[in-house]
């Protein structure tokens, strides 16, 4: 019989660890190829493990709740056959399985690599943090040590809850949050200082209060999920100064437009078309015209995003909220988001979405239109700069200048909401990028060829 470690696969380029939030898979269990072992959840999405061999669970190498790096080893699956032949076996999502040799010797000297997703961070002129030799720190805790001008020394003194005592960056970001820089660390944390830094406040939950209580009340504790919603709201508060600003759209040329063409379509794609789709085809033409909507914020940097990535906030059937992204949706024809739209959103209800799914937006759509909202102050998802919110469509009097003189006329409405970074979003690029994505919607072509 042959032993092999099942690792914790790669799960898209900017998450580098996961928590183990349920076994589905005990010691002894038999397994099956491609059957789940266990539930993992990162700060996006939730997902499975499955194993790529059959056989039998014989180790479990994480606790429940426990937070493990991307390629770190988080069971032992005992299998049929020679251990040369185990190698073939399918990698689970990229990440290929290695069978269980005798450990190598740790190098001296470890070379940081470069941690997607940070690269705009501005290092401080210290001495990077290198593995002591003792610890394992992984390349997140090591890359925030050298942000916050953490001595190796201090570094090997923070308490850690990881396996076998290892600093996970939740330990890090604890004891930062509680950390007084003494005398001989000043004129680190003083050079630091002069480096631009992302203005990101640390979010402290309100303490716990005594609250009276009748007999019939219920207290629910948030689930995990929740939590992490509730965290980013403040913590975007926080962050950015939100103002909104709001203008009213007549779209009734879009809503004839859709009814005339909506049936043949789907006869054609087998695909519904939505409002929201093109909704942000709008979006993304008004973000090609005005790029400096599509930015985020470093300190006093701005930082220009390339592609024009748009996420859509979608409910989830248990009340909670998730926001997958649709990647360069200026590249992609209104048939091609439809169906994005569409399949991100199905497999957000499934909760099917990969981590990348949520990763990388840079602009935000929320359609309040759905639940019968007119309009909405909505909060930004950072660490972008804006997110427009989208009524719903009703009929309403409307004046219309016409050749012959002004007429009241029965119009669909549309209330468009965007509440932007007011540090780095003026009122004149807010409110006239608004303006334009509302043009786009109004001046819809009635005879549009999809």
């Amino acid at each position: 019989m042959a032993k092999y470690q099942l690792l914790l696969p790669k799960m898209g380029e900017s998450v580098a660890e996961a928590t183990v939030i349920n076994w589905l898979k005990n010691p002894g269990d038999k397994i099956d190829a491609d059957d789940a072992v266990v539930e993992i959840a990162t700060d996006k999405v939730d997902s499975e493990v499955p194993s790529p061999v059959s056989g039998v669970l014989i180790e479990q190498l994480c606790q429940k709740d426990e937070v493990v790096q991307v390629g770190s080893p988080i069971a032992i699956i005992e299998v049929e056959g020679e251990e040369e032949h185990v190698v073939e076996a399918a990698p689970v999502s990229s990440q290929p399985e290695a069978p269980i040799m005798d450990p190598e010797p740790v190098p001296e000297a470890v070379v940081e690599k470069e941690i997607p997703g940070l690269e705009h961070l501005t290092k401080p002129d210290v001495p990077a943090i290198q593995s002591s030799g003792i610890r394992f720190y992984s390349p997140l805790v090591r890359n925030i040590a050298n942000q916050e001008a953490i001595t190796q020394a201090e570094l090997d003194d923070i308490p850690g809850t990881g396996a076998e005592g290892r600093l996970t960056k939740d330990d890090l970001l604890t004891y930062l949050e509680k950390r007084q820089p003494s005398p001989a660390q000043a004129p680190q944390a003083l050079a630091a200082s002069s480096a631009p830094k992302a203005a990101q406040p640390a979010y402290t939950p309100p303490p716990t209060q005594t609250y009276r209580t009748s007999g019939s009340d219920e207290i629910i504790e948030m689930d995990r999920m929740r939590r992490l919603i509730a965290d980013h709201m403040v913590m975007s508060v926080q962050t950015s100064a939100h103002v909104t600003s709001f203008v009213e759209a007549d779209v009734t040329n879009l809503v004839y437009w859709r009814e005339k063409i909506k049936a043949k379509f789907e006869a054609r794609e087998g695909e519904k078309i939505t409002f929201t789709p093109i909704f942000i085809e709008a979006v993304a033409k008004a973000i090609a015209d005005m790029p400096m909507i599509n930015v985020s914020v470093n300190g006093t940097q701005i930082i220009k995003k390339r592609d024009i990535n748009i996420g859509m906030a979608t409910a989830l059937p248990n009340g909670n909220l998730i926001v997958p992204v649709i990647r360069r949706a200026d590249t992609l024809n209104l048939t091609g988001l439809v169906k994005s739209v569409n399949d991100l959103a199905n497999r957000a209800r499934l909760n099917k979405l990969r981590p990348d799914d949520t990763a990388d937006g840079t602009f935000t759509v929320t359609n309040i239109g759905m639940f019968g909202n007119i309009m909405g102050t909505p909060i930004i998802n950072q660490p972008q700069v804006a997110i427009l919110a989208i009524g719903t469509i009703k009929k309403k009097p409307a004046v219309l200048e016409t050749p012959t003189g002004d007429v009241i006329a029965i119009r669909h409405m549309l209330y468009l909401s965007m509440s932007y970074d007011h540090r780095v979003v003026d009122g004149a690029l807010g409110g006239s990028f608004l303006k334009r994505v509302a043009d786009y919607l109004e001046h819809w072509d009635l005879n549009r060829e999809l």
